[in-house]
């Protein structure tokens, strides 16, 4: 047998990101136009979009997804991370305005924290002082300043801070993965996803459905729930390595009747990598591109934190070469490389048959029209 074990993400995969995507944008609408953040005007804010509402915000947030592709271009892989980038470019350059007229609050906000009170304020000064600012979502693609290499994750994660530096006369370091305008980002999409019913805190606005139930399989789920039956029967080890939540990845995946397929402890969400990061967070970040949520898949969720993120890596071909990394993001890529395995992309994430070329360039072992595919790597009809 050509692999041991093949760990599957699951955005790109086996379900569409649409949905998620969607609920990036509605999270940075409500940052930007709720009246309990920033409260802009220009928006009518609504816990209950209509399709046709939530397509048009997407559009204007991300620019008909060229700030999407922008970002998974660059490794960006957790729709919480582009809620966090996406708004905090608005932001940057609505403190910019604000500062011209309440310099020492900017100046306290940024030295001190930004939180859902500051956000609060700073709106409420922006309409006192009536200041003209509108959000306008093209900022984004010019806003970071990259010379001949590409930002990484952690670079654009934290690259406000020199922003606020050179842009606004502040030396801080406020703006990280583990920032209060972070969390608020995180709490914000979550809302939107889960919706009031599952969502374990408390609603900011109640009425939010939810829109993890409305998930979209890639491929008929008959053939994807036979092509996992197959691999298991050949006795290939499955597991998971998502970006999503555990519960985001349980509900969608035991809807499709395909969750049971794999080994309960190589099921490795971004509820295990948070906790992580929560425990130890001189390790952060720990999400892809970087290849934790992959190491611990392989050496399952009984191993500790620090076996993996202290294994030597890339693995010697032995073992390396025996893992399969089924993925549709250069973010996967980056850490199947890392660790030494090979990599099968999938044609069904964000850009479609067009990532077909990013891939071959990139070498990727494998290029999948879906993830049905797989089978012919491993000869099975």
């Amino acid at each position: 047998m050509i692999y041991d074990l093949v760990l599957f993400d699951v955005d790109g995969v086996f379900l569409s990101e649409e949905r998620c995507f969607d609920t990036s944008a509605l999270a940075v609408w409500e940052l930007l136009y709720g009246s309990h953040f920033l409260g802009m005007s220009g928006e009518y804010f609504t816990v209950n979009p209509t399709e046709e509402e939530i397509r048009r915000i997407r559009r204007e947030v991300f620019c008909d997804d060229q700030v999407l592709t922008w970002m998974k271009d660059r490794g960006i892989n957790a729709n919480w991370d582009m809620v966090y980038l996406t708004f905090t470019v608005q932001l940057c350059l609505l403190l910019r305005d604000v500062k011209k007229v309440e310099e020492e609050k900017v100046t306290l906000w940024l030295r001190e924290g930004i939180d859902e009170n500051v956000l609060r304020e700073c709106g409420n000064l922006m309409r006192q002082h009536r200041l003209p600012f509108q959000p306008d979502f093209k900022n984004f693609l010019h806003f970071f300043e990259e010379n001949e290499a590409k930002l990484n994750r952690q670079e654009l994660l934290c690259y406000f801070n020199l922003f606020s530096k050179q842009g606004l006369g502040v030396e801080t370091r406020l703006f990280s993965r583990n920032s209060d305008l972070w969390r608020i980002g995180h709490s914000v999409f979550q809302e939107w996803y889960l919706g009031e019913e599952l969502s374990t805190q408390v609603p900011r606005v109640r009425g939010k459905k939810g829109y993890v139930y409305q998930e979209i399989a890639l491929a008929e789920p008959a053939n994807i729930r036979s092509t996992i039956e197959k691999l298991k029967k050949q006795g290939v080890g499955l597991g998971i390595g998502t970006g999503r939540p555990t519960i985001e990845t349980e509900i969608p995946l035991k809807e499709l009747g395909l969750y049971d397929y794999f080994e309960e402890n190589r099921i490795v969400s971004a509820t295990d990598v948070v906790e992580a990061e929560q425990a130890y967070p001189h390790y952060a970040p720990l999400g892809k591109p970087g290849p934790f949520t992959y190491v611990k898949g392989y050496l399952t969720k009984q191993s500790t934190v620090e076996e993996c993120v202290q294994l030597s890596l890339p693995l010697p071909p032995k073992q390396g070469k025996r893992i399969l990394i089924v993925g549709d993001s250069i973010a996967d890529y980056l850490a199947a490389r890392k660790m030494g395995c090979d990599f099968a992309a999938t044609l069904t994430g964000l850009t479609g048959k067009a990532a077909r070329s990013k891939f071959e360039e990139l070498a990727a072992d494998y290029i999948l029209n879906d993830v049905t595919e797989i089978l012919d790597i491993f000869n099975i009809d």
